[in-house]
């Protein structure tokens, strides 16, 4: 927010990355400065050492002083990054695996389904951390009031794709809508960009059957997506995706698991964990209701960083 700001959030491209490091300075509760990173053709390589080397020319000109007395950041081509300003005296939490440096850090914030090792430096989490607060949630629910009208129970229906495949099967999709209409009032439904564009048009197909409202990736127009979480009586979200799951979580209502086919044993994890927790239920349990405490993980690395002195 300034350039004065004692704490800096790095802020990736990729915007589920972004929101891990954004999320924990947000519940900070203090100003800080967002450092948006722009990488240049040297970012894919495995730097070793400390260096701004993997960002555009301009992206770099924002690193200047006065230097932070704490960074927050996220992803492996961050690390070196927030291990440049930790040589500037700045004290460094980290969301992610960083690569090469992990003891320079002095937090690393790391999904339990990433078996992370017992470490003084290293705080595992359920899922990953997030932007959507309950101030966030509350101030959707009176953005998208509209919504209110459609009929109950509404629920979110999230929709991801595959990790390493061009789109969802749209046979799928269409299965997976037909399901969740079979027992919503109404739908409110998202599609993402794994989702393409098949799987989106047999999603939508199957939904003119029940009161829905349905987005598309790349619509014009303000995202509905915090609207559909603060009016959901509950959400399916397709297991592909820890963001998405993350901030299904930020919620108080049920929230169960979609599978989208060709998913390994890390999301594999996430969901035991997750389940194993009490925090959400495969999709066949739906719709029977179940209660579960809203999980805020970014609150919880803030207070940790409170708790160790380190603002």
């Amino acid at each position: 927010m300034t350039e004065q700001a004692a704490v800096w959030a790095l802020a990736d491209p990729r915007a589920g990355t972004a929101a891990q490091a954004l999320g924990i300075a947000e519940r900070l509760g203090l100003p800080f400065r967002t450092v948006p990173l722009a990488w240049g053709g040297m970012a894919a390589l495995p730097w070793p050492w400390p260096s701004l080397g993997g960002l555009t020319p301009a992206a770099r000109a924002a690193f200047r002083p006065p230097w932070p007395r704490l960074v927050v950041s996220a992803g492996r081509r961050a690390a070196p990054v927030a291990r440049w300003l930790g040589r500037r005296r700045a004290r460094l939490v980290h969301c992610m695996r960083p690569g090469f440096g992990a003891a320079e850090f002095d937090l690393l914030v790391l999904g339990r389904h990433d078996r992370p090792k017992d470490a003084a430096n290293i705080l595992p989490i359920l899922g990953a951390c997030h932007r959507m607060s309950q101030a966030r949630l509350d101030a959707a629910r009176q953005d998208w009031a509209a919504l209110a009208e459609l009929p109950s129970p509404q629920i979110a229906l999230l929709v991801g794709g595959p990790v390493r495949a061009e789109g969802m099967d749209p046979a799928r999709a269409a299965a997976l809508g037909a399901e969740v209409a079979g027992f919503a009032g109404s739908l409110l439904a998202t599609a993402s960009r794994r989702t393409g564009a098949a799987a989106t048009d047999a999603l939508a197909a199957s939904l003119t059957g029940v009161p829905h409202r349905l987005h598309r990736w790349g619509d014009a127009g303000p995202n509905p997506y915090a609207g559909f979480l603060a009016w959901a009586d509950a959400v399916v979200v397709t297991g592909d995706s820890v963001s998405m799951l993350s901030e299904a979580l930020a919620t108080s209502v049920p929230v169960f698991i979609a599978d989208p086919g060709g998913l390994g044993p890390r999301h594999l994890r996430l969901h035991g964990g997750l389940i194993a927790a009490g925090q959400a239920k495969m999709l066949a349990a739906a719709p029977a209701p179940f209660d579960r405490p809203r999980l805020d993980e970014a609150s919880r690395v803030a207070a940790e960083i409170r708790a160790r002195g380190w603002l």
